[in-house]
């Protein structure tokens, strides 16, 4: 059975997304890797992330990361000491770039900062309004309604999941867990398919002791698994600058070993086809090792053990 990897990019900010994107797109159409690149489309808004400092384990992904180093001084003062750039507006060729050179492309949020930070304290008409928001620019920039979506800081609750249904997504992608599934929140269950990120991101890695940056890629291809969909999410800011070298790495041990390269949009149809063998799974807000704060993540179905 032929191990079968799809891969997510998230575009946090500006300059992940002028910078970062295009390394990214780059790389994978070197290796021949289709990949899903997921826009923030509004302000950025960065630099107003710093209310994370309150946050369980917040200090010590910070000190481990090189936060300064990935993100640029100039990045972590948006919306703060300088002015927000509208990431949409300013990068609009590059994002159409991306479709036209055939990647898949969706929504990660209108305002990453507020998406992040605040869809817990969000009313349902605030909700709505945000993701609406990321819709309409979505469909100025291309042309399209958008298809899917992935949460920013995989932060994702009912009233996010109502929305997306409204929205008629083919999936999203807003978990941590092992398999698609349908979510099901306080006893609702959702329409949207979701597939979930499989595999640890880069920054959940990096700066560990155990996991130098020449050990991080073998250790990722010993994850994957044959036996379901494995989905590494990546970062445009990581893996497309700073850490570019140890994604180039990755594809080049994923094509040593035959992995095979898959379309998320094309699995989540194929999944589709067959809508009522999907399962059904509770999803939770829990912690993962290496991120401060709480993630959505998938329970076990009914009848799992």
């Amino acid at each position: 059975m032929a191990v079968r990897l799809a891969l997510k990019v998230d575009a946090d900010t500006d300059r992940g997304t002028r910078i970062g994107v295009p390394n990214l797109v780059a790389d994978c159409a070197e290796f021949g890797a289709p990949a899903c690149f997921l826009f923030s489309l509004g302000p950025d808004q960065t630099g107003r992330a710093i209310t994370r400092v309150l946050r369980p384990g917040f200090f010590s992904k910070v000190s481990r990361t090189s936060v300064v180093q990935i993100y640029g001084v100039r990045t972590l003062l948006n919306g703060t000491l300088l002015p927000a750039p509208h990431i949409g507006r300013r990068n609009t060729a590059a994002m159409r770039s991306v479709r036209d050179k055939g990647f898949e492309v969706g929504i990660h949020c209108y305002i990453h900062y507020r998406w992040q930070d605040y869809l817990d304290r969000m009313d349902l008409d605030t909700t709505r309004a945000e993701f609406v928001a990321a819709r309409a620019e979505f469909l100025r920039v291309f042309g399209t309604e958008a298809r899917t979506a992935g949460a920013a800081g995989w932060q994702s609750n009912s009233r996010s999941r109502e929305v997306y249904d409204e929205a008629q997504l083919l999936y999203s992608s807003d978990t941590r867990g092992g398999r698609p599934f349908f979510p099901r929140i306080d006893g609702r269950v959702f329409r949207t398919l979701e597939i979930p990120s499989t595999l640890p991101t880069l920054d959940e890695l990096m700066g560990r002791p155990e996991f130098p940056d020449a050990a991080i890629a073998g250790h990722l291809l010993s994850l994957l698994r044959a036996d379901q969909l494995n989905v590494f999410t990546l970062h445009a800011e990581i893996e497309g600058m700073g850490r570019r070298g140890i994604f180039r790495e990755l594809l080049a041990g994923c094509r040593s070993a035959g992995i095979e390269f898959v379309r998320l949009d094309e699995e989540a149809r194929r999944i589709l086809a067959d809508r009522a063998a999907v399962p059904v799974c509770d999803q939770l807000m829990a912690p993962i090792d290496g991120r401060s704060g709480l993630v959505a993540t998938q329970a076990p179905a009914f009848g799992d053990a």
